[in-house]
């Protein structure tokens, strides 16, 4: 049994929409949340988009005890057969189910959470729907393709206290000796920031070719813009191509913004001028924030991540002994004792704390990757405004907050 009550959710299910093809308005959950069963219940869960990362967070899923993987869920015929095999394998049985649409598995009422490993431009759509059929989500970075999926994906999550974590373990788990260094004053108060990522996403120029057996093309595209059928985005490499992704800016950018976001203290808001390179006075695309400081995207000394500060930099360029030890702090990070991002989502599903990665957080770092995005395909500098999450007097710029999605996909 799941760690929800079953004859409640099912009549959940029965009254709500579990695809996003003209759902209804949310609505307060009808379910009993999680708190109200023992802790030693296992949580069944079902893995959607299992292609290579996928089936590596799906792998990691299975090695928690807590956890009962039982479907498989991927248009790629391929990947749901390498999928299952790794299931069955592991629980030396032939249970686990397959799926090639998504919608089929939130119908499921045994599924408690879901992990989301699809393409970028899937995760929206799927995360919210999972949590409107009653389910919690670990959703891989970026959250979305839009900032205006992201604050839905957001509002959908708290409306019912569903726990929506997002990717990048590398927040903390890579990153963790600068949080200590600049959280703890090593460098007085920072005041810049290079993170040294990948560039913008481009138009999709992939040439079309025939669509082989085994892949369901049209619900590959799904939301996205019509076209043919290329191997290369079947096999992730659909990141440069803004129509499913956001480029290096928000692939490892989720990763090195995200970690620079954090040590900064400014991860749960965003910036409020957004300038590219023009060739002249502004050499490195340059995120503004509220209190001073300024991310670059580009340069730096210290490989991904540098800092600067009133008081020298992190890490010192002149430091021939290597990292020193960082100040002794506490810095609130993965919950219930865990080391890994995975660990401390499991640990979330069960006592109801906000994850590490809460959608709140990977929202705010995907937001100010999409913004960095926006600015070099306008080629000017763009206003923001992190509460009201507009961009200011910039009607052109402002379009691309969103994203028409090709019908008959939709989020209400």
């Amino acid at each position: 049994m799941g760690i929800h009550n079953k004859s409640t959710r099912r009549t959940f299910i029965k009254t709500s929409a579990i695809a996003t093809l003209g759902a209804a308005p949310m609505t307060a959950p009808m379910y009993m949340p999680s708190t109200a069963y023992g802790a030693n219940d296992r949580i069944v869960m079902a893995s959607i988009g299992v292609g290579g990362r996928g089936r590596g967070d799906m792998n990691e899923l299975m090695g928690y005890k807590d956890v009962q993987m039982v479907a498989v869920c991927d248009v790629v015929k391929g990947h749901v057969d390498q999928a299952k095999s790794m299931v069955d394998r592991r629980y030396k049985n032939k249970d686990c189910q397959t799926y090639n649409d998504f919608r089929d598995v939130l119908k499921r009422e045994d599924v408690d959470a879901v992990m989301i490993a699809t393409p970028d431009h899937w995760h929206a759509i799927i995360s919210i729907a999972a949590i409107k059929s009653g389910k919690d989500v670990f959703c891989e970075k970026p959250e979305s393709l839009t900032v205006r999926e992201g604050r839905l994906m957001t509002e959908a999550a708290r409306k019912y206290k569903k726990i929506l974590c997002g990717g990048s373990q590398r927040v903390w788990q890579d990153y963790h000796w600068f949080h200590k260094m600049i959280r703890g004053g090593a460098i007085g108060e920072v005041k810049e920031a290079w993170v040294n990522v990948g560039g913008p996403a481009k138009p999709c120029d992939l040439p079309e070719h025939e669509t082989p057996p085994g892949v369901d093309w049209d619900l590959w595209l799904g939301p996205a813009p019509k076209r043919g059928f290329n191997e290369k985005l079947i096999k992730g490499g659909f990141r440069p191509y803004r129509e499913y992704s956001g480029g290096g800016m928000t692939d490892w950018g989720c990763h090195g913004f995200g970690g620079a976001m954090f040590a900064c203290n400014v991860h749960e808001t965003g910036p409020t001028k957004i300038t590219p390179p023009d060739g002249k006075d502004v050499k490195r695309l340059t995120f503004e924030f509220e209190n001073g400081l300024k991310i670059y995207h580009g340069g730096g000394w210290g490989g991904l991540l540098s800092f600067r500060g009133t008081e020298g930099d992190c890490p010192n360029p002149k430091d021939k002994k290597g990292r020193p030890r960082p100040p002794k702090i506490e810095i609130k990070n993965y919950n219930g004792g865990q080391r890994r991002l995975m660990g401390d989502f499991v640990h979330c599903l069960k006592t109801r704390e906000k994850p590490f990665r809460d959608i709140e957080v990977a929202h705010r770092t995907a937001t100010l990757a999409h913004l960095g995005n926006i600015a070099y395909w306008m080629k000017r500098p763009i206003k923001f405004d992190p509460k009201k999450e507009v961009i200011i007097g910039d009607p052109e710029a402002s379009k691309w907050l969103d994203r028409e999605m090709r019908a008959p996909w939709k989020i209400l």
